[in-house]
């Protein structure tokens, strides 16, 4: 018998996929306490309330969630 796959825990605080598996969101570092010494101007980008994992770790946050990915590109 194979051993059950596990997804690692602190993926799945860390990123969520939406319902079709194509978009993986994160949330952006150094937004938690200490924002004085920040300028203002590198406090407005990080008010962006969550990102997207780049295309070339996709994968890579897919293997640790164990969820199936649709791809976005369309083949013509």
């Amino acid at each position: 018998m194979a051993t059950k796959a596990k997804t690692n825990k602190g993926a799945v605080k860390r990123f969520r996929a939406n319902s079709a598996g194509t978009l993986i969101k994160r949330r952006r570092s150094g937004r938690s306490h200490i924002l004085t010494k920040n300028s203002q101007d590198s406090k407005r980008r990080l008010r962006c309330q969550s990102g997207f994992v780049s295309a070339s770790n996709v994968l890579r946050v897919v293997r640790m969630l164990k969820k199936k990915v649709v791809s976005v590109i369309k083949k013509k």
